[in-house]
């Protein structure tokens, strides 16, 4: 008999629920979930519905009480229905960690974009900078740790890799990711003259595209 995974709903102040997932998977899938929930006209008004690592925070609920008790028996999806198109990002892999990150993976450089490129990612949660998505989809033995010593400046269209996350910097900022490659003619990530700025959204599936003669 398959048991049973429930959310952990907690009040957090007086119009808002934090729910507690145990692992970014099933957090991306709850907040699918919960917004095929709003689309159909299911769940109560909510005005923000908010992913994090693991954690989904639900703003502007008029009776919070009400929609815990809805909520609390409703089971976590393992995953997130694909439902949405893919979004495909062509990349240089030429960057200055990529010998490193093949180290730690045990294999050549030369094969770390092969092996990147290999996996469908999803957008677990947006955040650090507008437009800065995390990426899963790596599986365990491939995550990496973050470097020692951050960088002072990244350059903008940076691919990179920290823990269970890859990410494509938006624009050049300070930052601690391993740099494995680079957008050849970065597309905005983050676009205030667009209906929805940011490219990549929370739920949006992402593959990586190695660009010929990548490293």
């Amino acid at each position: 008999m398959t048991e049973r995974r429930l959310p952990d709903i907690r009040p957090a102040g007086r119009h808002a629920l934090l729910i507690e997932l145990p692992d970014a998977e099933r957090t991306g899938a709850f907040h699918a979930e919960l917004l095929r929930l709003r689309a159909a006209g299911i769940l109560p008004p909510v005005e923000e519905i908010v992913p994090g690592a693991r954690t989904v925070l639900l703003d502007g609920v008029a009776d919070p009480e009400a929609l815990a008790r809805r909520l609390a028996d409703r089971d976590m999806p393992a995953q997130a229905a694909d439902d949405r198109g893919t979004i495909r990002i062509p990349v240089r892999y030429d960057g200055p960690d990529l010998e490193g990150v093949a180290a730690l993976w045990g294999i050549g450089a030369d094969e770390v974009a092969a092996r990147h490129s290999s996996y469908t990612y999803r957008v677990a949660f947006c955040g650090f900078a507008p437009g800065f998505g995390y990426l899963t989809g790596l599986p365990p033995h491939l995550h990496v740790p973050r470097r020692g010593t951050p960088r002072t400046r990244v350059p903008a269209g940076s691919v990179a890799l920290a823990g269970p996350y890859s990410a494509v910097y938006p624009r050049a900022t300070p930052g601690g990711w391993q740099l494995i490659g680079t957008m050849p003619d970065p597309a905005p990530l983050w676009d205030l003259a667009r209906d929805e700025p940011a490219l990549l959204t929370p739920g949006t599936r992402v593959r990586f595209v190695a660009e010929a003669g990548a490293a």
